[in-house]
């Protein structure tokens, strides 16, 4: 099989905790409306985010949709 997929199964979906960290926090950092309590991140984090930045970027979409799905349900409710 040929694509960007080749090899890539369910099993390997956030199966390090790098990934997840990453994921949680791109979903983190969209997600919270207040700034964050430290500026600066360690060192590991970084190489996190660095090495899994296609789940940090994965959780900051699924932060926007989150929003969008609350805005929809705030209009539904009080408009």
């Amino acid at each position: 099989m040929k694509g960007f997929m080749n090899g890539v199964t369910l099993g390997n979906f956030l199966d390090t905790t790098a990934e997840l960290h990453a994921l949680t926090h791109g979903f983190c950092e969209v997600l919270c409306p207040w700034p964050p309590r430290h500026k600066t991140i360690g060192k590991k984090l970084q190489r996190e985010l660095k090495t899994e930045h296609t789940y940090y970027m994965l959780g900051r979409a699924l932060a926007i949709l989150a929003w969008v799905t609350i805005c929809c349900i705030v209009k539904e409710v009080f408009f």
